[in-house]
């Protein structure tokens, strides 16, 4: 990481959740000192870039099951062509989100520079719907079936693209909140899924140690993607989609520390910091102390 640097990529984008206040996460983040923490750990902060996405949508009257979907294909299109030059700088990207749909760009961006990409996707929903099943049309909630290519609008869709994200090297932990839909995916797909049932019988350490296995396994990039409602909302109360029962602070330190010291992670986007709906900041401090464990910070 030290050698590598690190690119902070900003992207105030709320369209695909459709709640408003995550596009003001980026620049809270920023404001609670995360370009100092990273410098503060001895590594290289190899600019600052901010995505000047859609901040306006229109609803299309012919696709009722699926919103904002023209604009979120623009939002992923800036995002990918940014993530992409940061990878082939050799640099370490961190997109700050934003709604979950930011994570689109990310993976098309990065997918255009790996031949084949693992993903690490920690949140409190499954992200699984398609248009056929999702309940809300958001798009936040389709983002892995997007990846993969279970939905209709696909990852290749993206121009810069690369392959659809295969399912043999997508973990996602700390579910605890997911549609019928997204039940039958995982189980006939056989998606590796850890929910929080997982993390109380074995504990994180067990989990983590089995995620990075199966998402390294024959990859050449692991992608880490961090939606800040898979903590408990008494730790993070500020996110778009709060669910009861989720990860605990240390929990989450402790992963995020497991992850740096596997050395595996290549990249990683940090979405769902609502500063509208948090309190003293809380939320946006913990993302931001959560970003320095993953970079290598420790307690001593």
């Amino acid at each position: 990481m030290r050698e590598k640097g690190v690119r902070l990529i900003s992207v105030p984008f709320w369209l695909g959740g459709g709640r408003a206040g995550v596009e003001y996460g980026p620049e809270d983040m920023m404001s609670a000192g995360l370009g100092r923490q990273i410098r503060n750990l001895g590594i290289r902060l190899d600019g600052d870039y901010e995505v000047c996405c859609p901040r306006e949508g229109k609803l299309d009257p012919g696709s009722p099951r699926i919103k904002y979907l023209p604009e979120i294909k623009e939002m992923s299109g800036l995002v990918g062509e940014q993530v992409y030059r940061a990878v082939s700088a050799k640099t370490f990207p961190i997109v700050l989100g934003g709604d979950h749909s930011v994570a689109i760009g990310t993976l098309a961006g990065l997918t255009g520079h790996y031949n084949r990409l693992g993903v690490i996707w920690f949140d409190a929903h499954g992200d699984l719907n398609t248009e056929a099943t999702t309940p809300s049309g958001n798009i936040h909630g389709m983002v892995l079936a997007v990846a993969m290519g279970f939905s209709r609008f696909k990852l290749t869709d993206i121009p810069g693209a690369g392959t659809l994200i295969n399912k043999k090297n997508v973990v996602i932990i700390g579910t605890r909140d997911l549609d019928p839909g997204e039940k039958e995916l995982i189980r006939s797909q056989g998606i590796a899924c850890y929910s929080m049932h997982d993390i109380d019988k074995h504990g994180i350490a067990k989990v983590l140690e089995e995620a990075v296995a199966i998402a390294s396994d024959g990859t050449d990039g692991v992608h880490l993607s961090f939606d800040m409602d898979c903590l408990d909302p008494l730790e993070a109360s500020g996110v778009g989609t709060p669910v009861p029962g989720g990860l605990s602070y240390r929990e989450a330190h402790f992963a995020m520390e497991l992850l740096a010291e596997t050395g595996k992670i290549t990249s990683m986007d940090l979405v769902e910091v609502n500063p509208m709906l948090d309190h003293d900041k809380k939320t946006t401090r913990l993302a931001v102390e959560l970003t320095a464990s993953l970079l290598g910070k420790k307690i001593v």
